[in-house]
């Protein structure tokens, strides 16, 4: 099974009570890939500049991940820089520069029009929702969204969200999408919105999976799944990304879909999201092996009587 993955290619400045790195590799699309790499074939769409050098896309091609979707153009690549000094749970941002991304139309290549899966990172809910009408084969849609675009975009936002299957926000972003302070009452609202599924990151508390009645077999009740306890954390930039990756790569992974299958899922999600953490931006993702992301599978089975 292959997955289509469009989002974004970035050069990040961190800053946590670890350290700090400038300009290493991020992006919503490059932590997604390198993860779900670990269980499934990975296309990319997304756009990059003249500083995108070939050692940076290396980094993706060692793990095997298709980079011809990568638009080359002039100009820089997007930078964004966070601090976490005072909060390890949410970045302060220092500055955003859009740069090539600002024009960024994504273009699927024929080639990519085959692939059984797709993921929506973060990005203007139009593009989504345009790469979404022409992957229209894909057995399984994922998206990404951010309070951004539920302020500023909420129509298009709401176009979208009735294209795809399973939408993956933080909890903050679900009760303001949902307008709703009470989790499971916004987590419905959304739910009559489009998607499937929900699934809401609470950060280092885990994630819960809603339901829509009838969706992807019999029962309605909510799964949450919990997040491993970490001794170090360095750099929860793309925990987030990184869970995607791993949700939707296992599910790839797999001869059905179903919710026994996405409730496994969170785990391999939550699975990916702490190995990502215990270095600044991807370098604990190359240098994984599967025997060590099923060992901590294991443990996270141990930790909750999983069967």
């Amino acid at each position: 099974m292959s997955i289509l993955a469009v989002g974004t290619i970035g050069l990040d400045t961190i800053v946590t009570p670890s350290g700090q790195r400038e300009n290493i590799l991020g992006g919503s699309v490059t932590y997604f890939a390198l993860s779900a790499s670990y269980f499934t074939d990975v296309r990319v769409v997304a756009v990059a500049g003249a500083d995108f050098t070939p050692e940076l896309e290396s980094v993706l091609t060692k793990c095997k991940v298709d980079t011809r979707g990568i638009e080359r153009t002039a100009g820089q690549t997007f930078r964004w820089g966070g601090d976490y000094t005072s909060n390890l749970n949410e970045a302060q941002t220092t500055f955003t520069e859009l740069n090539v991304l600002a024009e960024f139309n994504p273009k699927i290549p024929a080639e990519y029009l085959d692939s059984n899966f797709l993921f929506l990172g973060n990005m203007v809910p139009a593009n989504q929702a345009q790469v979404r009408r022409l992957m229209k084969d894909a057995w399984l849609t994922g998206c990404d969204t951010m309070n951004y675009w539920i302020q500023s975009a909420p129509e298009e936002l709401a176009k979208t969200l009735n294209l795809v299957d399973v939408l993956l926000i933080n909890d903050g972003e679900a009760k303001m999408l949902g307008e709703e302070p009470n989790l499971m009452r916004s987590a419905q609202r959304i739910l009559a919105m489009g998607p499937k599924a929900l699934v809401v990151k609470h950060g280092e508390y885990g994630a819960t999976i809603f339901f829509r009645e009838g969706a992807f077999g019999v029962g309605r009740h909510p799964f949450r799944a919990p997040t491993l306890p970490l001794a170090e954390v360095q750099d929860p930039t793309g925990a987030g990304d990184s869970f995607a990756g791993g949700f939707m790569g296992y599910i790839a992974s797999q001869g059905e879909i179903n919710r026994e299958v996405l409730k496994r899922a969170m785990f391999y999600g939550g699975v990916m999201g702490s190995f990502a953490v215990e270095r600044f931006g991807t370098e604990r993702l190359q240098q994984l092996t599967r025997a060590e992301i099923d060992e901590r599978f294991a443990i996270f089975r141990e930790l909750t009587h999983l069967e």
